[in-house]
């Protein structure tokens, strides 16, 4: 299991191509971030004193590669955590990052005709594997990705930076959502499949692949929201 640690860190950049979605970059201001693909940290905005409790926080998948020197997150404005960071973080802004938390891709699973499916912001976890070299160990991975429109798809850069795979991206707005039940028609009971979104979404795709006989234990969700 992996030492939870709390690193000190500054927010180096923030990103909005899309009103009410931010993508921000933090660096370590001690050592350097250590986690896995696929797993997540707390964050604090409030100062944080080590002889005290850990103040409020929030928890935000890793976008980045753990080979990258700084962490990058992408968040969409929910709630009131997610509204003070919108009108309080700026580049420079002292925060702490508390991690790594999760075991999404550390869970005993087939390697081979990997399902990934993915709802809007959701993809950040696997971003974190797609572009890292681990993802070399996958054979022949499928990746299905569900967006409101184009303009949500902010993650071009790192789409267009993966190793060929079969890649599928659904657009709510010209084809409807993602369809799980064409997925499974596709896949079948013998894979494995990672899903990550929103909950509903993520409670419904489980039920439905569980349904038509996929094992639960071949099943594996980012679902600790």
């Amino acid at each position: 299991m992996a030492i939870v640690k709390k690193y000190p860190s500054k927010v180096v950049g923030i990103h909005s191509l899309i009103d009410g979605v931010y993508t921000l970059e933090l660096e370590s201001l001690s050592k350097p971030f250590k986690y896995e693909p696929g797993q997540f940290m707390h964050l604090a905005l409030d100062d944080y004193d080590p002889a005290g409790q850990w103040p409020d926080s929030r928890c935000f998948s890793m976008q980045s590669s753990p080979d990258e020197e700084l962490i990058k997150i992408t968040y969409a404005i929910k709630g009131h955590f997610t509204n003070r960071m919108q009108k309080e973080l700026e580049p420079g802004k002292l925060v702490t990052l508390k991690l790594p938390y999760g075991d999404l891709f550390s869970q005993v699973h087939n390697k081979v005709n990997t399902v990934f499916i993915a709802g809007g912001t959701g993809i950040t976890p696997f971003l974190s594997l797609f572009t890292h070299e681990s993802f070399k160990d996958y054979e022949n991975p499928k990746i299905y990705l569900g967006f409101k429109s184009r303009v949500y798809n902010i993650y071009k850069d790192e789409l267009n930076s993966i190793k060929p795979c079969d890649l599928k991206i659904f657009y709510e707005n010209e084809k409807g959502l993602i369809d799980i039940d064409n997925i499974f028609s596709e896949n079948g009971t013998q894979n494995d499949y990672f899903i990550s979104g929103p909950p509903l979404m993520i409670k419904t795709f489980r039920y439905s692949l569980s349904a038509y006989g996929v094992p639960l234990k071949q099943i594996l969700t980012d679902d600790w929201e």
